[in-house]
This record gives structure tokens, C-alpha cells and sequence, in this order.
């Protein structure tokens, strides 16, 4: 396993790259309302995206044929937008990443659109709530598992589980970088954190059971049951006596 440790200078063009991510995410959270498409969102993610003189990170990785993912309800990450309307009630999860001199940053935020059911509304709080509980396992002296099983612990608390097929990663130069971190406490501590790494992590929760499966599409990631997830990630960099949240404005 090879973890790149950043530089000041590239840590600083993160933070701007992650500036871009968190203003797309507050921009489309201030027009998100039932009736639009989910290709309305996209197109005003990429829009913003380009105007900030970067571009979208997903857009063509792997060949993703959007700007953005967009995913309702019991699709757990990598919705298509599309012509699809969203729903009074609908749970929506905002996957946006942008990539700027060189450097990529990434952030997901879920909502609850409208009115919506009691269990949606708590299910979007212990994914957002269950990733604060991972970042302070983040000191020094750590390793990344304590953040993993942070995360496991504080969901399951509340009666949700976590996705089990799917992890947060490293993130730099490229989207994807070492390490892979799970949202579940694996065998072993995992490697011990350092100063510079940056971290996209990435609870993915789900209101029934942790197994999921992957639509025709190729794409789209869906919960097993039917039931409903929730997705909240930033980009994280450790420093020297704790993180950092790059992907806040």
C-alpha cells in the first residue's frame, strides 16, 4: 500500500479545489425542490463547476456518463441524473466531486425533500452524524481502522447499518488513491495515520440491511431490501493533532 503524503502547496490547491465542491453542494441544496429532474441538478453542478475554472471529477472516470451523482430513496451512491422527477418525501443523496490544478476533492450530502418520513429524516442524521464520529477518531497515534469502526459503532447504535461493499478512499492527483478506508471495523488496525494524508471518507448507511446490488445500469448501487440509504462524505486532511474539512466553505 502506497499513501501519498501532501505537500503545503498541493494541500492548499485541495482546499480550493474542496471550496468548489462545498459551494456546488450549497448552490444545488438551495434548488433542490419536488418536480425538477435530476439532470437539472447536474447541469447546474457542472455549470458552476466549470465557472470556478475546474472541471467535474466524475464526469467520464471509468466512463460515468454525468457531472454529478444523483440517488433516490434506496439507491445508495452513483444514481445517473436523468429525466427522473424528484418527489415530495424523497431522499436524495449528492455525490459531487471537482478536479482543479491538478487535484480532485469530493463530498457527498443527503436530504430529505420536503416533507418526508420520520425515519428518512433520522436515517440522513446518523450517516451525517456517524462521519463526525469517524473524524475524531482522527488524532495522533491513530490508525485508519479507529475511524472505521467509529463509524460502524455509532450507526448500528441507532439501528441502521453500514454499506459493507463499498469504502471512502484516498484522494489526490487522482480520485481514488490509497487507502481504501471501510466504514466497518475490518481485521487488523490498518496503517497508522500521518500528517498530509487526505482522506475522503464516506459513511454510507442504509434503514434495513447492509447488502446491496448494483443495477443494469452498471452504475447505480441499490440497497438488497428496498430500503432507504443515506450518504455524507468530505474531504479530510490529517494534521499533526487532528483533521481538517476541506470540503466546507
Amino acid at each position: 500500500m502506497s499513501i501519498t503524503i501532501k505537500s503545503e502547496q498541493e494541500i492548499e490547491i485541495m482546499r480550493q479545489a474542496g471550496k468548489i465542491v462545498a459551494r456546488t453542494h450549497s448552490l444545488l441544496a438551495g434548488i433542490l425542490k419536488p418536480g425538477m429532474t435530476t439532470l437539472e441538478l447536474d447541469k447546474a453542478a457542472e455549470e458552476y463547476i466549470r465557472s470556478q475554472n475546474a472541471k467535474a471529477s466524475f464526469k467520464g472516470y471509468s466512463g460515468y456518463p454525468a457531472s454529478i451523482c444523483v440517488s433516490i430513496n434506496d439507491e445508495v451512491v452513483h444514481g445517473i441524473p436523468g429525466l427522473r422527477q424528484i418527489q415530495e418525501g424523497d431522499l436524495v443523496s449528492i455525490d459531487i466531486g471537482a478536479y482543479f490544478n491538478g487535484y480532485h476533492s469530493d463530498a457527498a450530502r443527503s436530504y430529505v425533500v420536503g416533507q418526508g418520513d420520520s425515519e428518512a429524516v433520522e436515517l440522513v442524521r446518523v450517516a451525517e452524524e456517524s462521519f463526525f464520529a469517524g473524524i475524531r477518531a482522527i488524532k495522533p497515534g491513530a490508525h485508519l481502522h479507529e475511524i472505521s469502526h467509529a463509524i460502524q459503532k455509532y450507526v448500528e447504535s441507532h439501528g441502521f447499518s453500514v454499506v459493507r461493499d463499498l469504502v471512502g478512499h484516498g484522494i489526490g492527483r487522482s480520485l481514488h488513491e490509497e487507502p481504501q478506508i471501510p466504514n466497518y471495523k475490518p481485521i487488523g488496525r490498518g496503517p497508522k495515520l500521518q500528517s498530509g494524508m487526505v482522506l475522503a471518507i464516506e459513511p454510507m448507511v442504509n434503514a434495513g440491511k447492509y447488502e446491496v446490488r448494483i443495477l443494469d445500469d452498471d452504475w447505480t448501487v441499490v440497497t438488497l431490501d428496498g430500503t432507504l440509504s443515506a450518504h455524507y462524505e468530505n474531504t479530510v486532511l490529517v494534521t499533526e493533532d487532528g483533521c481538517e474539512l476541506l470540503t466546507v466553505d
